[in-house]
């Protein structure tokens, strides 16, 4: 178990909910960590008003002003590496990485994706999950790899789709799942508990199964 402070760095976009919820669990006791730093690739992003508000360094990094992917993404590693970060953590990161950043922070990297991997990987997961006629769709916290959203699942959580949702109510119940897990993981691989091996995710020793942990 690991007794030191876990220094994360956050990459955000756009509202930053998942970014709110590990403040608020940082703040309650349920994640020794702390954030060291948070990045966004928009500067309109609420996050990075919501890092200023809990007193946290927060950066924009605009990938328009970068030629190309791999200039982006070498930036951003720089960045992240200043802010001294134990674990990266992808909040709604609307960015695909380049296999040579992925690689640099191989299993300090996670991400969190709105669908029960690995079904829907990509964008629009909730309305491919009604127009699938689905009766059930989800949310999965993954390790990162080079495969987009292909990352060992480290847990899902289940929600049930109801005959007359919209995108948008399915977003909601996902989104509440989703402020509940992700701090979790965290506090795993906070303690020592998690981490990625030969492209598994294992917890206490154990690798856990393809749908990861309590797969509710």
């Amino acid at each position: 178990m690991s007794s030191t402070v876990t220094k994360l760095c956050v990459l955000i976009s756009g509202n930053g909910s998942n970014l709110q919820a590990i403040i608020d669990a940082i703040a309650a006791g349920r994640l020794n960590a702390v954030v060291s730093g948070v990045i966004s690739n928009r500067p309109n992003a609420y996050g990075l008003e919501r890092a200023a508000d809990a007193g946290i360094e927060a950066i924009c990094l605009d990938h328009t002003d970068f030629d190309d992917r791999a200039s982006y993404d070498a930036a951003l590693r720089a960045q992240i590496e200043a802010f001294g970060a134990d674990c990266v953590v992808l909040a709604g990161f609307m960015r695909i990485l380049t296999p040579e950043f992925v690689d640099a922070f191989a299993g300090k990297l996670v991400n969190i994706h709105p669908s029960l991997l690995p079904k829907y990987k990509g964008l629009h997961t909730h309305q491919r999950a009604i127009d699938n006629g689905d009766e059930e769709h989800g949310v999965s916290v993954h390790f990162v790899t080079p495969e987009l959203d292909g990352g060992p699942v480290i847990i899902q959580c289940r929600v049930p789709v109801f005959e007359d949702d919209v995108a948008s109510d399915l977003a909601e119940r996902v989104q509440e799942q989703e402020r509940r897990i992700y701090p979790l993981v965290l506090s795993w691989f906070s303690a020592g508990r998690l981490s990625m091996r030969d492209n598994k995710a294992i917890l206490d020793e154990q690798e856990l199964p393809e749908t990861g942990y309590a797969n509710e």
